[in-house]
């Protein structure tokens, strides 16, 4: 049976969403989308052929509500949808540190939520989302939100016990390499080369690698071992890592993103 699919929440991960959606082959006819201004409205009605409507139509029709809302605006949301939501309908919450028991406690009782933890890279089909189910959501439910994620990249699921775990590696991880690819630019710029060309070479060699994990199967030590020459030049790199301590401190960086992430979730904005 078709089933329509709501997008609460039309910022870029929403829009997102909804491109990877159509994409994959689901029909404008069965999507929602809310926006808050007419404009945002009318240009999603415009480049997708979706209609707009407000969030508690949203939630009267359909079967599937995805809240792709700031974390900062999911109570006020919920207490719009909680008169019209009932147990027969899925809601999704891609709301970073937002949980199943904060949305659960607001709706009908035995409402199924799944939470979803996607990153940035949805935004070129490339993305991870984490799932999780809530007390209530069964297979078929992570199945659907499997479906609809899947769009934009992979999933993975994750007891919700790890969401703050694989926020700090996968939901904060573009941030890193988008850190490290500009030292290393800078770095290129000290060495003599022209910004643009430093940029180029860096890039190209995070997308190679990035596809060599993927798709070799070899473990990082032994691709990394592959480049890694006798008296070479990336051992005395290596070195240099290690002597200033970058393991240590992306570790830690980590078990930082981690321990936000617990705060948010526990209301510590």
């Amino acid at each position: 049976m078709t089933q329509t699919v709501a997008v609460l929440g039309t910022g870029k991960i929403g829009e997102a969403l909804l491109s990877g959606m159509i994409r994959a082959g689901w029909r404008p006819a069965d999507l929602l989308v809310t926006a808050r201004r007419s404009e945002r409205a009318e240009e999603l009605r415009t480049r997708y052929g979706v209609e707009s409507v407000t969030n508690a139509e949203a939630a009267k029709r359909a079967d599937i509500l995805i809240l792709a809302v700031k974390p900062q605006d999911m109570g006020r949301l919920l207490e719009e949808l909680t008169p019209h939501i009932t147990p027969e309908r899925l809601v999704i919450s891609a709301a970073a540190g937002i949980t199943t028991g904060f949305i659960e406690d607001r709706l009908a009782a035995r409402t199924p939520v799944v939470r979803v933890m996607p990153n940035t890279p949805v935004l070129v089909d490339e993305g991870m989302s984490v799932i999780s189910a809530g007390s209530h959501a069964t297979t078929d439910h992570l199945a659907a939100a499997e479906a609809i994620f899947g769009g934009v990249g992979k999933t993975l699921r994750v007891p919700e016990s790890q969401q703050d775990a694989a926020t700090a590696l996968s939901g904060s991880g573009p941030a890193y390499f988008y850190f490290l690819v500009e030292a290393m630019t800078d770095a290129g710029i000290l060495l003599g080369l022209p910004r643009a060309q430093a940029h180029d070479l860096i890039v190209q060699a995070a997308i190679g690698a990035a596809v060599m994990l993927r798709d070799s199967g070899e473990h990082p030590v032994k691709l990394r071992e592959a480049v890694t020459s006798p008296a070479g030049t990336t051992i005395s790199a290596i070195r240099e890592l290690e002597n200033h301590g970058v393991r240590a401190a992306l570790i830690a960086a980590l078990e930082a993103a981690r321990d936000r992430s617990r705060e948010l979730a526990s209301g510590n904005g």
